[in-house]
């Protein structure tokens, strides 16, 4: 099986189509949808449009808390993250939204469970920024039968932890493009990076590939049209800063 996984997608049509694109020309054959399928961006029915055929065809998803904050906006917005809530919110229609609220926090496939934050308590959507946080979040993994990889979103950074039979973790900053063999004991923690907002000052777009019967994770960076996804926000009145942060991926 060759699982592309996709998160922080951010209603970005554009990274979407041209990741899903990349993944399929390199013989993807299943999907993998790690959460905040909207907010920030200009198209949210649109991506969920597409996911919700790609569901049909036998995608995985699961909510990130973009998804959650697009089903209960709150009343006021305090956050940059909460400013685009009711605006997405509206945009939606009744089945998007139902379809959003229904999702699971957790979803696992044989070995490898997805999850957008931290498997620890993953609807206080903590953020896996460093080992300490990756050792938590495989540390929960633990009580569930079989769950060797851990994939997650939500921090927009390409980086994977690893752990031999030892308590140390090991942090590797992957180079895109050059396959990581799967280690044959021990448990691995990716967090996978976004389709639609990277913020490592690289506007390409990120997802991974993994391909259990080789053996090896890939992580991919995409060149997309983000200017014209930045136009999009900019026509529908979002804050202009969540355009311009595209091209700057920040």
């Amino acid at each position: 099986m060759k699982l592309a996984l996709l998160s922080d997608i951010h209603a970005n049509i554009q990274a979407l189509e041209a990741c899903l694109a990349h993944a399929r020309a390199r013989g993807a054959n299943r999907i993998a949808l790690l959460g905040d399928l909207v907010g920030y961006g200009a198209d949210p029915c649109a991506v969920m449009q597409h996911i919700m055929v790609l569901v049909e065809d036998g995608a995985l998803v699961i909510k990130g808390n973009h998804d959650d904050m697009a089903v209960n906006p709150p009343d006021r917005a305090v956050t940059v993250g909460e400013s685009t809530a009711a605006w997405t919110h509206a945009q939606l229609d009744t089945t998007q939204r139902a379809f959003l609220a229904a999702l699971p926090l957790l979803k696992q496939e044989d070995s490898v469970l997805l999850v957008h934050a931290s498997v620890d308590s993953p609807e206080l959507w903590r953020y896996v920024y460093d080992q300490r946080a990756a050792s938590l979040s495989l540390k929960a993994a633990e009580s569930m039968p079989d769950v060797r990889y851990v994939f997650g979103g939500h921090v927009h950074m390409q980086t994977l932890y690893y752990r031999d039979d030892g308590p140390t973790l090991t942090r590797i900053t992957p180079i895109p493009g050059m396959p990581i063999p799967l280690p044959a004991r021990g448990q691995l923690l990716a967090t996978i990076g976004s389709v639609g907002q990277p913020r490592d000052g690289d506007s390409r777009a990120m997802y991974a590939l993994l391909d259990t019967d080789a053996g090896e994770l890939t992580f991919h960076r995409v060149p997309y049209d983000y200017e014209a996804a930045a136009d999009a926000i900019r026509r529908a009145g979002l804050p202009g800063y969540f355009a311009d942060r595209l091209a700057l991926g920040r």
